[in-house]
Parts: C-alpha cells; structure tokens; sequence
C-alpha cells in the first residue's frame, strides 16, 4: 500500500496543479539510482532528450503534449561518462544517457501510453511485460474521476523468475526476459499464424506474470485486463511502488 508521505504528495499535486496539458510525474521510489528512457512513438517528439538521471527518492515533473504518444522505462546499473557515452544492466539505448530515439534493450518493463485530443479525449495507458520485466513500476492517476484505472507490475519478478528466463550480471539477477525473448517462438511473439487475437493467447509465462502482476500487460493482446483508460490531469508514474 502507498506510504502516508506518497499519498499527500499525491494530494498536493492535485490541488495544486492548474495546467490545462498533461503531466507526468515521474517518481523514483528504488533504493538504487534508476535512468529513466523515452521514447515518442513516431511522429511523435521525445521528452528529456530520451532520458535522464533520478536518484533515489528523487523526482521529476513532465510537460507532455496534447496527444502525445510513446513510452517510458527504467534502466538499471547505468554508467556513463561526462559526455553521456556509457552502458546499463538492463534498458540499455545504444550506450547513451540520453536515448534520443532509440529503445531500450530488453528486457525492460514498460510503461506505454497515448494521451488524448480534444476530438478524442481518453488516454489509454499500460505497463506492458510483452519486452519482459526489470523494475517494478506503476501509473496512477491523480484527478481522473471514477473509472480511472491503475496500470502496474507492483512485485518483483525478478526474485520469482523462471531459470530459462533468467538474465544475470555479475552474479546477480537483474532482468527476467519474455518467452518471445528466450525462445523466439512464434506462438510466445504472436507472430505469424499467431499474430491475431483468435491465434495469440496467453501462454504458461504469461499466465504467471498475470498472477504476480494482474494489472500489467502479460502478452500481446491483453487487453481486456492490462489496458487502462482515464482523463486525467496527470499521472505519477513510480520506480519500485509501495506494494
């Protein structure tokens, strides 16, 4: 459950904010440094340069633009240089700080989104373990009335993951990969004969994320449950989340 500080934090926000755009408030809640990555879907710009530092305990407001569309997730175990040239354990984008259009290398837990337009005012939103899973992580609301949803994999998987899913760096696991990452299989990557929603259904890994995270996209099409929808002010997403 969130913390009584997060909460009021979260309280703030709402009765403070008068901004007629959208906002992320990204918040990192990991005992370790974290180093979020965007990335705008195309036509779409990126936030940030692509990415930044945040400390823990640390975070950082987001102006986003109406009708914005693209995602954002966690690396871990980055270290870059005094020009931004360097590597991560997971999440990597081409060895920069600032990924300016590149996506991270799974696997990586993503939290997707596409903001509405006046014409069409919903957002629609996700944490997604299609790219596999590295850091917890959530997106909640602030303001969106009843019938806002919240999209999260709150528990980490990695301590849970299965051995044939397994990445390890230096000894210790820090990533758990999808089984279209490991295998390459089309019925685990929906691709081929499976790439529709009568053929892609959820298979024994997926049913596993679903159970330990059932708010979290667990394979391709699943959005019955891991889709969200709101319209809402803003939106805090939060690295490692009370849970």
């Amino acid at each position: 459950m969130p913390t009584f500080l997060h909460l009021f934090f979260l309280y703030l926000c709402t009765v403070f904010y008068s901004s007629d755009g959208t906002q992320l408030i990204v918040m990192n809640n990991c005992k370790e440094n974290i180093w979020p990555g965007i990335l705008g879907t195309a036509g779409h710009q990126t936030l940030r340069d692509g990415g930044f530092d945040l400390y823990s305990g640390e975070q950082v407001v987001l102006d986003v633009p109406e009708s914005w569309s693209g995602r954002l997730w966690g690396r871990r175990g980055c270290c870059f240089d005094k020009d931004g040239r360097g590597s991560c354990q997971t999440g990597d984008c081409a060895g920069k700080l600032h990924c300016m259009g590149t996506s991270g290398v799974p696997p990586a837990t993503i939290v997707e989104m596409t903001l509405g337009t006046p014409t069409n005012p919903m957002h629609f939103y996700d944490v997604s373990l299609v790219d596999g899973f590295n850091l917890p992580v959530s997106m909640i609301p602030i303001g969106g009335g009843v019938g806002c949803g919240v999209a999260a994999c709150e528990a980490d998987l990695n301590v849970c993951c299965p051995s044939n899913l397994v990445v390890k760096k230096e000894g210790e696991v820090v990533g758990c990969r999808s089984a279209c990452l490991a295998t390459g299989e089309a019925k685990y990557c929906c691709t081929g004969e499976f790439a529709n929603l009568n053929t892609c259904k959820p298979t024994a890994f997926a049913h596993l994320f679903k159970a330990i995270c059932p708010r979290a996209y667990s394979y391709p099409y699943d959005e019955s449950t891991g889709l969200k929808t709101c319209r809402a002010p803003q939106y805090v997403v939060t690295f490692c989340p009370p849970n």
